[in-house]
């Protein structure tokens, strides 16, 4: 599996974009502010998008790229809806709040309700998902919203990103005993802001170490951060430096690409 990191970041400021992980070519997890740095043939290409919340750094993208691809993807002969899948709480949150042509069209009956760009496909906690040839399941998360992670199978072990979450002992029973290439988990907030961080259901360096003392870690895991607030990276990054975590951590950056 290839994988670009299109965006990492908990907001916006030059150069910082939120969240939205490719997958090979043609899946998206997440579709936020990274979105924009697809190419228009690119985005064409994307057949699934698989979100982790309804917040709007994660899902701002989707309905831009389909304003953008729409006409280009209807002209091919074998064309087929770009499929959007959540938790029904999610999904509901983008009918409601996002495609409801007030804020924006609603693609998933545009052109027409027989032939929409968007379809919304629903999933569970623990399903596992067949999608451009990848085994993808479906994790728990913790936050203010119904919410959820993904793993990928991969050759070189597990894919996990957690998206935005707090806690999260259900997680790390589900991950026990399982190979993890590499964990993708946030850490939005420095331990400053820990109390903000906790209302919020998001993590800070001390709560992150806490979390990882609960999965079995080995030294061919690398633990990726992401969603880290623009101006609190130094700090964060400080922070994780300080603390006795048994596998080295490092924060993502936008651009990079991993073969797994």
């Amino acid at each position: 599996m290839n994988l670009r990191v299109l965006g990492c970041s908990g907001s916006i400021a030059l150069d910082n974009r939120t969240t939205c992980f490719q997958l090979d070519e043609r899946i998206l997890v997440d579709a936020g502010t990274g979105v924009g740095d697809l190419t228009l043939d690119e985005m064409a290409g994307i057949d699934h998008i698989l979100l982790s919340h309804s917040h709007l750094d994660h899902v701002l993208g989707i309905p831009l790229l389909a304003d953008s691809v729409m006409q280009h993807r209807l002209s091919r002969p074998d064309f087929r809806p770009i499929q959007v899948h959540g938790l029904p709480e999610t999904l509901e949150a983008l009918r409601a709040h996002l495609f409801n042509n007030i804020i924006w069209p609603d693609f998933t009956r545009l052109p027409s309700r027989e032939r929409p760009i968007i379809e919304l496909v629903p999933f569970q906690i623990g399903e596992r998902l067949e999608l451009a040839g990848l085994t993808i399941e479906v994790l728990p998360a913790h936050h203010t919203v119904p919410a959820c992670g993904f793993g990928v199978d991969t050759p070189s072990g597990w894919w996990i990103y957690t998206g935005d979450t707090g806690p999260n002992p259900a997680l790390w029973e589900r991950l026990r005993g399982r190979a993890i290439a590499q964990l993708v988990i946030e850490t939005a907030f420095s331990d400053e802001e820990r109390a903000l961080a906790e209302i919020s259901r998001h993590l800070s360096p001390s709560m992150l170490a806490e979390e990882l003392e609960q999965l079995d870690l080995d030294c061919d895991t690398s633990i990726a951060i992401t969603h880290v607030k623009p101006g609190e990276m130094a700090a964060v990054t400080g922070q994780l430096a300080e603390l006795d975590i048994r596998v080295p951590v490092f924060a993502l950056t936008r651009g990079e690409r991993y073969r797994f």
